[in-house]
């Protein structure tokens, strides 16, 4: 049985081919920057149809652009406020989906909110909510109105974002830490529910350190140049997102070695 050590290291040392995501139809939260910007990139430039999901057009059209400039065609803005969105927001997104392309393929929730680094005893109200509702619970509707597509497709994936912090509980990181133990659960649970009934696979991927906006937000006097680009740490994105990943589900992986853990024995 393969652990998730294994599977982690498959996922970083994956070369994938010109048409690896020929034709698929993959959505991804907060792909105006980072890694969501990163991986929407590589996904159309390996062949899918990417939607563009996030709360700032401007940047969302930036993106469009570069990617339009490459891969004509490939690629739709999705506006979407995943802290103010209501319901209908939601629907609408999902219609808009399912007319446009009758199903999707893969889905990365890669859009977070940091919040606040504080004790919890200390820990703002307000800031609390709004960091569970845009980790947690928005990931979860949007997976919700999503999956009547997901499952129309032959081989879908979602990926949940997760990180160091959501696996062992480090003093101060508060509503941030307390929502990637969250997803870990979610995805989980999700996983199991969708194992023997759908063609949906479900994984959580840690990014690890990552010249981010939100790693500078954690981090303000840390060294940039130490950090890795984000297009450095998309291939084991592409490799969940395509066929190179069927029949792994449930895991919790690292796309940095230094993020893995040690291995038996």
């Amino acid at each position: 049985m393969s652990t998730a050590y294994d599977v982690s290291e498959r996922a970083r040392r994956f070369i994938p081919a010109a048409t690896e995501l020929q034709g698929r139809v993959i959505a991804i939260t907060g792909a105006g920057t980072g890694i969501g910007r990163a991986v929407a990139r590589a996904a159309a430039a390996h062949g899918a149809q990417v939607i563009l999901i996030g709360r700032n057009v401007r940047q969302l059209e930036q993106v469009h652009a570069e990617i339009g400039q490459q891969q004509p065609g490939s690629v739709q803005i999705a506006p979407l406020d995943l802290e103010r969105a209501l319901a209908r927001d939601y629907d609408q997104l999902a219609e808009a989906v399912q007319s446009a392309y009758g199903r999707l393929d893969g889905l990365l929730h890669n859009a977070a909110m940091l919040g606040a680094l504080a004790p919890i005893e200390h820990y703002d109200v307000p800031t609390w909510y709004r960091v569970m509702h845009v980790n947690v619970t928005a990931a979860f509707a949007l997976t919700q109105v999503l999956l009547p597509a997901l499952r129309q497709s032959a081989d879908a994936s979602i990926i949940f974002t997760s990180s160091t912090a959501g696996r062992r509980g480090y003093a101060f990181w508060g509503a941030y830490a307390v929502s990637k133990f969250a997803i870990e659960g979610l995805s989980q649970v999700l996983a199991e529910e969708l194992r023997d009934s759908t063609l949906v696979r479900v994984n959580v991927l840690n990014p690890g350190r990552c010249r981010t906006r939100l790693r500078r937000q954690a981090y303000p006097s840390e060294d940039l140049a130490t950090l890795p680009e984000p297009e450095s740490l998309v291939n084991p994105y592409l490799w969940l997102l395509g066929p190179a990943s069927r029949g792994f589900s449930g895991l919790s992986l690292d796309a940095q070695e230094s993020y893995l853990p040690a291995p038996p024995g």
